[in-house]
């Protein structure tokens, strides 16, 4: 069945996995007479629970501190007939101690949902966890509270990439962490074809989530790893430049490990500097709101590992061979240009078989200089409105928007769009295309692969109203958004890895100072070497 597992490390990769789960939830249908163009076996397992009715929960273990779970217990209303002091089956079944927290209040939308009632709105104030707008049932065995440290504790804070590294080494020699937690939902699958990892770049859980793909690698050596590295703003209010710059340690010491087993590296961040305020609604403090933009590039990119439908529908693995083309180039770029929702009245127009609906929005986008173009349309790499690359500066420097003068030449590319009609001509002939490209892989040109669905992705209930429409108004809950989005390896990656090397060096000690220097060197030869070998330019030094 092709299966993905997934593996949440911490408070902000939980907040974009629970977006990531409602949005798959969401794809189901009840209707004997409808398929989804989503295959739930994917990310979803069958199950049996306590009561011995059939369950269907993610292939996900969720990793987060003390108090990280807010109101959700371990078991829910499927798994809640077990005894006291039971264990669920497949579970740790050795000596127990027993920690009892105060009781979090459920969120008014959680109880909503509890009582099978019309969902109470959400708002930034109600949002206090990401628990508090989750859709989605777990098996017991998906939940994994680490308790040696305390969510935003300022006595032993979780912030430093040796921490994690500690932290991982310590449990993994107590309990095995691979046999206990990961084990069991590989091995049920039939056909994996891949793990994707959601894990902070910049603070412990880098350190955390160095060591566990390093067991990852030794145990699946042939395995797609997906690896979505997020990171806070680093220039948010009251943060000091000394923090910064422990941050940016932390990154150069977890993209220095993670590249060594991830099959594809993803850091990515809000770009705060960047967003326009016309169309976006974005709420700087809320994780809710800075998650939610995020996993709309991220769960469109990475949709054809999912569809059923075979024309656009690819692995983990391929997509993984396609942005790693030129070679070991596997830190990726993300990029996302959206629509607002068709009108009434556009879609009428789509519905009585008028002007294709795509070609007017993307009529509309070039008007107002937006890049949503087709790969056909640009030889040299498709770039969208929103680019998710963190800047790794230690001071302020504003990001200017992507003129043509300060593209960098990309080297691989994924596109997937959503929602946006694009008759059979033009699938064939993006098909025809792509077969060239590949056929040139040594040329000026990019390894491109693009892919569409007509499927939307989903405005629900449990998703802030941060899109706003062409009336600059937050577009309507129950709805969908057209969206491109992309991954990319490009010659930035270079200047990026210099730049962070440059910075964060002379901040470490002088046992690691060398070795992790020549690493960051290393991985910037990979976005410079043999690309420019076929042409007349000189280095990009």
């Amino acid at each position: 069945m092709h299966e993905i597992i997934t593996l949440q490390l911490g408070q902000q990769s939980n907040y974009l996995a629970t977006h990531f789960w409602n949005a798959q939830e969401s794809y189901f249908t009840y209707s004997g007479d409808q398929e989804s163009a989503v295959n739930h076996d994917i990310h979803w397992r069958p199950g049996i629970g306590a009561d011995g009715t059939e369950t269907y929960m993610p292939r996900t273990v969720i990793y987060d501190l003390k108090g990280g779970f807010g109101s959700m217990a371990k078991t829910n209303a499927l798994y809640n007939d077990l005894e006291e002091g039971q264990t669920p089956q497949a579970l740790w079944n050795g000596p127990t101690v027993l920690q009892k927290q105060p009781t979090i209040p459920q969120s008014a939308y959680q109880q909503s949902l509890d009582a099978g009632l019309e969902p109470a709105p959400l708002s930034t104030d109600s949002v206090r966890y990401w628990s508090d707008f989750n859709r989605v049932f777990y098996h017991p065995r998906s939940v994994v509270q680490l308790n040696e440290y305390e969510l935003n504790s300022s006595i032993m804070p979780f912030e430093r990439f040796a921490t994690g590294e500690d932290l991982f080494a310590s449990l993994d020699k107590e309990f095995d962490l691979l046999d206990r937690d990961l084990r069991p939902f590989i091995e049920e699958a039939d056909q994996m074809q891949g793990i994707q990892v959601l894990t902070g770049l910049d603070d412990a859980w880098g350190g955390f989530a160095a060591k566990y793909l390093e067991r990852v690698r030794d145990e699946y050596g042939k395995t797609a790893v997906f690896v979505w590295g997020n990171e806070q703003d680093s220039f948010k209010p009251g943060l000091t430049r000394e923090k910064r710059l422990l941050r940016l340690a932390n990154k150069a010491r977890t993209l220095t490990e993670v590249y060594k087993y991830a099959s594809v590296v993803v850091p990515f961040t809000v770009p705060f500097a960047t967003l326009d305020p016309a169309k976006l609604a974005l709420d700087g403090g809320s994780q809710w709101h800075n998650t939610a933009l995020l996993v709309t590039a991220m769960e469109t990119v990475t949709l054809p590992s999912r569809l059923r439908d075979k024309a656009n529908r690819d692995t983990l693995g391929t997509l993984a061979d396609t942005l790693n083309a030129m070679g070991k180039q596997n830190v990726a770029s993300l990029g996302m240009s959206f629509a607002p929702q068709p009108t009434k009245e556009e879609e009428e127009e789509e519905e009585e078989g008028s002007k294709d609906l795509r070609q007017r929005q993307l009529g509309k986008h070039k008007q107002r200089g937006h890049a949503v173009v087709m790969a056909k349309e640009n030889p040299e790499g498709v770039f969208l409105d929103i680019n998710f690359t963190p800047s790794d500066q230690l001071d302020y420097v504003r990001r200017r928007g992507g003129g043509g003068d300060n593209r960098p030449r990309v080297f691989s590319q994924v596109i997937t769009s959503r929602g946006y009609e694009v008759d059979d001509e033009a699938q064939e002939a993006k098909e025809a295309e792509e077969d060239e490209r590949f056929r040139r892989k040594s040329s000026y040109e990019p390894v491109t692969r693009s892919y569409h669905t007509s499927l939307r992705f989903p405005l629900l209930d449990s998703f802030p109203q941060i899109f706003k429409d062409d009336n600059g108004e937050p577009s309507k809950r129950g709805g969908g958004l057209n969206v491109t989005s992309s991954l990319s390896t490009d010659a930035s990656v270079c200047k990026r890895l210099k730049l962070l090397r440059t910075t964060v060096v002379r901040s470490i000690g002088m046992e690691d100072r060398e070795q992790l220097g020549n690493e960051l060197a290393e991985m910037a030869d990979e976005y410079h070497e043999g690309w420019s070998s076929g042409s007349d330019d000189g280095d990009d030094d």
